[in-house]
């Protein structure tokens, strides 16, 4: 009985002192990120140095408001805690059993990634998408998708034609295998990639009866159509997937006629055109997110009409954001041009349009497109942004971007969704990676917890609100993004991370299924094609390091279905500027902004990665004070 009674004294007396730390100084464990609570007999929270309130409303994290702004507009945050201190929580960490040293982040994260586990990383990724692929090939071929659960085929929903879910996606064409050549190619799998391309070329139409999405449509199957990919050659070929791509194209066309604004239809029937009955409201990333592949046809073909209607709806979205804020909404009505929805975020209904705008630039040189781009990226870091100034110093809550109003930048709700994990993959193309560091942790830190990302995720309540993942690539692609601007093992380790948890969650008889939940696990019957043409791309290239894409010295650049482009100056050129005349030639180029080479190198060369210092390639990307603050935040601890 006494070594009880001595037990229970001593654990009586830590919670002393815990209480006692917490009430006078504010210090002590952690009970709960987001608990503030009101502290009565007068007593004060210790305050910083300056005397202000710690940072973070009482009710909240700071992402619930809009950041404070000092006189030059930067964002006032309190300094990093100084020398010998981990922070206001430092005597807790003491107290707790977490010092200031070495702790289970850098144990876990910083050390090598030996070659011969990246090798088994690397084959593994290319197990993953043979098995689908293979499975597609023997059970779903030539219908557009594979059921993985129960081993069959799936096309559109010819009994429901309101079943916008599959029939927006699913064109009868063999879509999975169209989305799939260029993941083939990348892998090295010559003989198959061969053989997949003739048989598109032998077997796929569009020539059919099936209403689709105009964006969907274009993005999985319209794209660099020249010879294909690296030192895959295939005999006798012709050029004919850029017939194939021109002949959807054209079927896509109607889409962009009497529209008021020149914003298209959402979607068009591929023998009909647009449907009697077509809704006259769209996303922005729908019918803004169509010029790069548009662009592409149009400079291989020499035909400027599918560039100029893509063009058109870009600069039809972009005149209708708000004089106040810079913003754009995420629906419109293509007719009137009134935002239907009037939320401005970074996911569904808006991502790719940024993405576009900045990938067009690269590829096609128009200054116009750089522009747009810089003048949106500031109204998202102006009214979208919370949290701290900087990813890795300072106090406050790490930085996130928010849904918010398009007119007055208010808060709209307070959940994010995991189209989002793109933005950091963005974020270092245009080389603000610090930034995209932090981003990404919080993202990586969701998956950590369910071993998938949701569909959406409400940071406030750190619950999912919608609960399935369709094996989405978007932080998958960031990852492969920051391994290669930093080169830091810790990416790798992400990689592994996630490509254990695909193959332990979603691993089925005849492929790899959608997590119908990702709390219980359960499965919807249902390989979505970019899976194999995205997911399982990054992946792979994640851990090859040796691949062309990384040795060759051709530049690539990937589009919003992770679809690979050699950027080259044939891109930057307009073959049909002969045709016009003289003034309309220089109204055409005084547009085109064609950077010396040595600038383009700047910012689209792989080489570029090299120059990351070595001290930043062997520690954490991101303190591990900050790493376990957002665990913390989407209650992993």
């Amino acid at each position: 009985m006494q070594w009880r009674a001595l037990v229970l004294g001593l654990v009586l007396l830590r919670l002393g002192l815990h209480a006692v730390l917490w009430l006078f100084f504010g210090l002590g464990p952690s009970m709960g990120f987001y608990q503030r609570f009101p502290l009565p007999f007068g007593l004060q929270r210790l305050r910083d140095p300056d005397g202000s309130e710690p940072v973070g409303p009482p009710e909240g994290p700071a992402w619930l408001h809009r950041p404070k702004r000092g006189p030059e507009g930067r964002l006032e945050t309190p300094q990093e805690p100084g020398p010998g201190m981990c922070g206001q929580a430092h005597w807790g960490y003491a107290l707790g059993g977490r010092g200031c040293g070495p702790d289970e982040y850098e144990r876990r994260y910083s050390s090598a990634f030996p070659p011969q586990l990246r090798a088994q990383m690397r084959d593994l990724a290319r197990g993953m998408f043979v098995f689908g692929y293979d499975n597609y090939m023997a059970h779903a071929f030539p219908q557009d998708e594979l059921n993985p659960i129960y081993c069959r085929g799936r096309g559109p929903d010819r009994g429901d034609p309101s079943n916008l879910n599959i029939n927006d996606v699913l064109g009868n064409y063999s879509l999975t295998l169209v989305d799939a050549l260029d993941t083939l190619a990348i892998m090295g799998n010559s003989s198959e990639f061969q053989k997949a391309v003739k048989l598109v070329i032998n077997t796929v139409s569009f020539d059919k009866d099936s209403t689709v999405q105009v964006f969907e449509a274009t993005i999985r199957i319209i794209t660099d159509s020249r010879q294909p990919f690296g030192d895959m050659k295939i005999e006798d070929y012709d050029n004919e997937l850029l017939y194939m791509a021109h002949d959807l194209a054209v079927r896509l066309l109607p889409a962009f006629e009497n529209t008021k604004t020149g914003i298209p239809y959402p979607r068009v029937n591929l023998k009909t055109g647009v449907p009697p009955d077509s809704n006259n409201e769209t996303c922005t990333a729908g019918a803004g997110s169509l010029l790069v592949e548009f662009g592409i046809l149009s400079r291989l073909l020499g035909d400027s009409t599918f560039e100029w209607v893509a063009r058109r709806a870009v600069k039809a979205l972009w005149n209708l954001r708000s004089n106040n804020t810079g913003l754009l909404g995420n629906v419109v009505n293509i007719q009137t041009g009134h935002w239907v929805g009037k939320q401005s975020g970074l996911g569904a209904g808006l991502d790719s349009f940024y993405e576009y705008l900045l990938k067009s630039y690269i590829l096609f040189g128009e200054k116009e497109d750089l522009e747009m781009f810089n003048a949106a990226y500031q109204s998202i870091q102006s009214h979208l942004r919370r949290g701290r100034e900087a990813c890795n110093e300072g106090e406050g809550d790490p930085p996130l971007y928010v849904n918010v109003n398009m007119f007055n930048g208010q808060l709209m709700n307070t959940w994010i969704d995991s189209l989002q994990a793109f933005f950091p993959g963005l974020q270092v193309l245009i080389g603000d990676v610090e930034d995209a560091i932090c981003l990404h942790a919080f993202y990586y830190a969701i998956w950590k917890r369910y071993g998938a990302l949701p569909e959406r995720y409400n940071w406030q309540l750190q619950a999912p609100d919608v609960l399935f993942y369709p094996l989405r690539p978007e932080l998958v692609e960031s990852t492969y993004l920051l391994y290669q601007a930093t080169k830091n093992p810790f990416y790798l380790h992400v990689g592994m991370d996630i490509l254990q948890s695909l193959e332990k969650y979603t691993k089925a008889k005849c492929g790899y299924a959608t997590l119908h939940h990702v709390i219980d696990k359960s499965k919807e019957d249902r390989m979505e094609s970019f899976f194999l043409s995205e997911t399982c791309k990054y992946l792979y290239l994640l851990f090859d390091e040796e691949n062309p894409v990384h040795k060759s010295g051709t530049r690539y650049m990937f589009t919003t279905e992770g679809h690979i482009i050699s950027v080259d100056k044939h891109l930057r050129e307009l073959p049909w500027k002969d045709f016009f005349e003289d003034g309309e030639r220089d109204q055409e180029e005084k547009f085109v902004h064609r950077p010396k080479s040595q600038e383009f190198r700047i910012i689209n060369s792989s080489s570029n990665c090299n120059r990351v210092p070595d001290e930043r390639r062997y520690s954490l990307p991101l303190k591990s004070i900050y790493m376990r603050q957002i665990d913390q935040m989407v209650g992993l601890i």
